[in-house]
């Protein structure tokens, strides 16, 4: 993790009211709010129990703020420094907020008629969400392209990977965030799963069937993983879409990596040797490192940005 950037771009929190009755958070970054309408806005999906405040979204606003693009963090419910209403939080499958936080912005821009293209980029979970969403959208999507980052595009072999050498040191740690984040919302009275099972599990699998699943309506990680794994929606995608993984991420085995007849042809897969888990440190010195996921990123969108709005 790029945890040696300490930048921190100035944001401005709008709450999104969702048709559920939920709420979630949108960050803007402070710097864009004077482009006009017609620039490029950038649309960033956090990772797993990430925000708008993780080093790699923030080194990304700030990289296309000095190209001239507006941008945002759309946060994932009950991430970041608030809370959501409903009980229930977030997950790997969750496509329907931004589905319609993407057609409300279309809409708003739509209405002023000057509207710039919206572009997106997801990391980790939130790029799994964001490739979940374009298999499932097709050429119905506001979106004209978009960039996927250490994506864990088999959830059962991603959270089996985690069960082997050094990914059990990560899983710990990913484990340790959830419960907490768990227990921020939830206490053994008022969880509407089972609160021993929970607390009590060791592996990334074992949360996600004792509270993933159960909190949004999977039958179990079973159901859960075959209906939310992104591999299965990649020939579906009608966007150019650039996925960016790297071969020593800790989630990374193999059998994630898709088939070339598994890809649209508007998908770009590139596989990095080297990287982890949303590193991808390029050069630079042990205290000052630099990094080659803003501008690879901003790299392959740049044509889709020159382009009128769709």
């Amino acid at each position: 993790m790029p945890w040696a950037w300490r930048s921190r771009p100035e944001l401005r929190r709008e709450s999104l009211e969702l048709p559920d009755g939920d709420i979630t958070a949108v960050d803007w970054l402070v710097d864009t709010d004077d482009l006009p309408d017609s620039a490029p806005l950038l649309i960033i999906l956090h990772g797993l129990e990430g925000s708008a405040q993780s080093s790699y979204a923030r080194m990304l606003m700030e990289a296309s703020r000095d190209r001239g693009w507006r941008a945002c963090v759309l946060h994932s419910r009950d991430c970041g420094d608030y809370r959501n209403r409903l009980p229930r939080r977030y997950h790997a499958g969750e496509t329907n907020d931004l589905r319609y936080f993407l057609n409300k912005l279309h809409e708003q821009r739509d209405a002023a008629g000057n509207g710039g293209p919206i572009l997106a980029v997801g990391y980790s979970l939130g790029g799994n969400v964001l490739l979940k969403y374009l298999g499932e959208s097709g050429q119905e999507t506001p979106l004209a392209a978009a960039t996927a980052v250490c994506v864990p595009l088999d959830l059962h072999e991603c959270a089996e990977a985690l069960n082997f050498g050094f990914s059990r040191i990560y899983q710990r740690h990913l484990l340790k965030n959830m419960k907490n984040a768990v227990t921020r919302k939830f206490d053994r009275h008022t969880a509407a799963f089972n609160w021993e099972r929970a607390m009590g599990a060791t592996t990334f699998a074992e949360f996600d069937d004792a509270v993933t699943a159960p909190l949004h309506g999977f039958a179990g990680k079973q159901d859960y993983y075959d209906r939310c794994s992104s591999k299965r929606y990649l020939d579906g995608i009608e966007r150019p879409t650039l996925i960016i993984n790297a071969l020593d991420d800790p989630f990374m085995t193999a059998d994630v990596i898709p088939a070339i007849e598994q890809l649209a042809d508007s998908v770009t897969l590139e596989l990095a040797e080297n990287g982890g888990h949303v590193g991808f440190v390029s050069g630079g010195r042990p205290w000052r490192p630099e990094f080659y996921l803003p501008g690879r990123i901003l790299e392959f969108l740049e044509p889709f940005a020159a382009r009128p709005g769709l």
